[in-house]
């Protein structure tokens, strides 16, 4: 699959530039530190971002190639998974990309799985204080 190499090269040369031609439009990012997805190719390129300045140590580790069930229309697309290991906020991360492809082969979908629970919390952390930072999301107010 073309695209999942394209993309993974993006990633690893941290080139926005590139990654953004591989998106669709209404690109929807899954992320595991926030309920709401990342809906369009800003907000996802925003959060690559940040996600390219937070992540240590960031490498692609194996792929895998299929089809899968979308979670914004429940159809079946052509998807990559692409597993990675990283570091944040002092902790080890195991993770993996799963992109779904439209019919032309862009990026419509991406859902990001990270463990373990500590990373989680930590790179949750580190994002929102990149998001914050670049001025994509407001502060938290203080309680």
């Amino acid at each position: 699959m073309a695209m999942a190499d394209r993309f993974r090269a993006a990633v690893e040369r941290r080139d926005l530039s590139a990654l953004e031609a591989l998106f669709t439009g209404d690109v929807r990012l899954h992320s595991p530190v926030t309920f709401t997805p990342f809906d369009g190719r800003d907000a996802v390129l925003g959060l690559f971002g940040v996600l390219l300045r937070v992540f240590e140590d960031f490498r692609y580790v194996g792929s895998l190639e299929g089809v899968a069930e979308t979670g914004a229309d429940g159809a079946e697309a052509p998807s990559a998974v692409l597993l990675f290991r990283a570091g944040a906020g002092g902790r080890q991360i195991h993770g993996m990309d799963l992109l779904q492809f439209d019919e032309a082969g862009l990026i419509k979908e991406i859902t990001v799985m990270v463990r373990p629970r500590s990373a989680v919390q930590a790179l949750g952390e580190a994002v929102l204080a990149g998001l914050v930072a670049d001025g994509l999301v407001p502060a938290p107010a203080d309680h």
